[in-house]
């Protein structure tokens, strides 16, 4: 295997291990468990990994989240579709804000479109409407968005990202 193949998984990997463990810090929201770190290791996988790696890491998290009871089936639409479309907006683009918007657009806004037929088919939940998850899913997002633009941000003004993409990816 490529060395290069080996820190990308190991540090898919940690930003599991991280949302995992963030996501025992989560609150309700009309019927959602939001959990924002989720969200900044979607933005860190996005800028780290590119959107593969984003993708299979929120996948991953989803279903260790729902195996340990620290999550719902509602994680694996909002997670993914959230880390998937930040790590192409920012793969394509190269700037932070691209993967910041991928993130709440692609979580909020198609990922809680997306939640509605699993809580209607497979939850049976006969109050869920089409966008009932976009509100609780931006909440969410723009929490741990918050959180990405601080410590992200930092890191890209020190020149920590620029460092471990083009020394060790």
């Amino acid at each position: 295997m490529e060395k290069q193949n080996i820190k990308k998984l190991t540090l898919t990997g940690i930003f599991i291990a991280i949302s995992v463990v963030g996501s025992m810090f989560s609150f309700p929201v009309l019927g959602s468990k939001c959990a924002p770190v989720q969200h900044l290791m979607n933005i860190m996988g996005a800028v780290f990994l590119g959107p593969g790696y984003a993708l299979a890491a929120a996948f991953i998290t989803s279903i260790i989240r729902n195996l340990l009871g620290l999550g719902t089936l509602m994680a694996f639409p909002g997670s993914m579709c959230g880390a998937l479309l930040a790590g192409v907006l920012y793969y394509y683009g190269k700037k932070l804000p691209y993967a910041y918007v991928g993130e709440i657009f692609g979580t909020s806004v198609i990922g809680g479109i997306l939640a509605y037929p699993i809580a209607k088919l497979i939850l049976n939940n006969s109050q869920a409407a089409l966008f009932t998850f976009v509100f609780p899913f931006f909440i969410s997002t723009c929490g741990g968005t918050i959180l990405a633009i601080v410590l992200v941000g930092s890191m890209k003004k020190s020149g920590v990202i620029d460092r471990l993409i083009t020394e060790n990816m």
